[in-house]
Formats: C-alpha cells, sequence, structure tokens
C-alpha cells in the first residue's frame, strides 16, 4: 500500500481490500459506473461511510453520476500494490497452516505463499501446494534471500513470541498472527491479530445482545 494510505483513518485502510475485490467483479462483469448506493449494499458498508472512505483520495467520483469502475479499479490497484506481486511466508504448517497452504490465495494473484517453515521433520523438505516447506533454522537466510517481510503466523502459542523474534532479525515488517498469543514488536513490526475464538465469540454475544437492527451488518 502506498504512503497516501498512511494518512487515513485505520478503519479505511482496512475497507479498501473489501472495496477493491467488489469493483473487480463489476469490472469483470462489464459494469462501467455504480453509486454508493450500489457500493453500500454490496460491501454492507453505509453510503456516507463509503463516501467519507473515498473523499480521503480526493474526487473519485460525479455528484449525480456515481463512480467510474475503470477509474476506481486503476486507483485501488496501484493504492493497494495489487500491480506487483506480493511474495509472503507461512510460519507453521500444522491444520490451520496447511488449510492456508492448500487455498494460497488462488483469487488473488497479486499474493502468493511463496515459502513455509516448520519444526516437523517429517514435512520439511516436502512440498505442499506446491510451496516448499523449510525448517525452521533456515528461516533468517530463506526469507532474507527472497526478500520476503511480510509472514502469516500459525504456530503453537508458547512459541509465538520467541518466532517473533527471529522474525525480527530477519527483517520481517508485517506479522499476521494467528496464535492467541499477543506479540510484543519494535515500532518498525507491524502486527494484526486474528484470534478465531475471539472473533467467534464476539459474534455469539452480538448475536445474544443486539437486535438486528443494531448490529448494521458490521464488517468490522
Amino acid at each position: 500500500m502506498n504512503d497516501e494510505t498512511v494518512k487515513i483513518p485505520h478503519a479505511t485502510a482496512k475497507r479498501l481490500p473489501l472495496y477493491y475485490r467488489f469493483i473487480k467483479n463489476l469490472h469483470a462483469s462489464g459494469k462501467q459506473r455504480v453509486s454508493s448506493a450500489e457500493l453500500s449494499e454490496a460491501v454492507k458498508v453505509d453510503s456516507a461511510t463509503i463516501r467519507r472512505d473515498f473523499s480521503y483520495f480526493g474526487a473519485l467520483g460525479k455528484k449525480g453520476y456515481g463512480y467510474n469502475v475503470n477509474y476506481l479499479l486503476n486507483f485501488f490497484t496501484k493504492t493497494l500494490d495489487q500491480d506487483e506481486l506480493t511474495k509472503v511466508a507461512l510460519i507453521g504448517v500444522g491444520n490451520l497452516g496447511t488449510a492456508f497452504l492448500n487455498y494460497n490465495f488462488l483469487k488473488n494473484n497479486n499474493t502468493i505463499i511463496a515459502m513455509a517453515f516448520e519444526v516437523d521433520k517429517e514435512k520439511v523438505g516436502t512440498m505442499m501446494g506446491e510451496v516448499p516447506i523449510y525448517d525452521m533454522g533456515e528461516l533468517k537466510e530463506r526469507l532474507q534471500e527472497e526478500d520476503i517481510t511480510v509472514v502469516i503466523l500459525t504456530v503453537p502459542a508458547n512459541a509465538a513470541q520467541q518466532i517473533t523474534d527471529e522474525l525480527e532479525k530477519a527483517n520481517v515488517k508485517g506479522i499476521l498472527n494467528f496464535t492467541p498469543a499477543r506479540l510484543t514488536v519494535p515500532p518498525s513490526v507491524r502486527v494484526h491479530h486474528i484470534d478465531l475464538a475471539v472473533e467467534l465469540q464476539s459474534l455469539i454475544y452480538f448475536l445474544k445482545n443486539y437486535s438486528g437492527d443494531d448490529t448494521e451488518n458490521s464488517q468490522d
């Protein structure tokens, strides 16, 4: 993502890939223009929020016309660096890690898991979903060799911090953390925590305690 997005709110930045996905589908279907109301219905974000998000980037649309789909696609492609292939690494080839390797972002040709790392000697040296699996001892060397700075972490929680410390030495700048561990990292490293158990508990809580109108089809 380019430098422009550093200046916008984090909530807006998190919605940009959602907009990009829908606009990409619109373009593939041959649609020429789209209104904020149509976008709202598709991505489940209210029209006012969409217009505010887009306003951070200047005049992306025209009042009474809506948004030009081709223009939006080109804009978000550049904003999200989707015109370049981004290689990421997977750390931990357990059940969740295996699922990631088999999926490997097949519907997104601009992001790919290029390599994986594991401690299980039976998995090391094999290929899974065309991705080579290396020994953890090769972590720093392999990541630096391929200039990979983003990793997906799917290891046991008790090993997460130690591995994170090693990732810092390998110049990793971004970690998508699927472990319940809260990682300590320097300011130069960004971590996005995804705890599936917490998200599920949160969903159940909202279903029990809020009406359908109150949930606002939340995409948080």
